[in-house]
């Protein structure tokens, strides 16, 4: 059996009804799985359309990741807010908003009251 070029491999797709589109920019993909989770980095995504549904295909390298390897990425804009807010240092805004899983609200809460 001979190989198709790209050429004929897109013909055929369009006769087949089948439409392949490159998403450009993709950062990162995440597939999250019981306990786990699949990070592909600088990923190459693509989406292909067929009778009305849309098939994801990524190609990369996956970094396999424990739930409790996880951790909470808290922006320093996130962190002086609560501490200005709060009146606290920037160590004890950043663990309230590590405790309260990256909410504003709740972490000035909790270092207001106590909670």
């Amino acid at each position: 059996m001979r190989r198709l070029s790209p050429r004929e491999a897109k013909r055929l797709m369009q006769r087949m009804g089948m439409e392949l589109e490159p998403i450009e920019g993709a950062k990162e993909v995440i597939i999250k799985l019981e306990g786990r989770s699949l990070i592909i980095k600088e990923p190459q995504v693509s989406v292909v359309r067929m009778a009305g549904r849309a098939i994801y295909q990524v190609v990369g390298e996956a970094i396999e990741v424990t739930s409790h390897e996880e951790e909470l990425v808290i922006p320093d804009e996130d962190v002086q807010l609560v501490a200005s807010q709060a009146g606290v240092s920037l160590e004890e805004a950043r663990k309230a908003l590590k405790e309260s899983g990256g909410d504003l609200a709740r972490a000035i809460l909790l270092l207001k009251t106590g909670y």
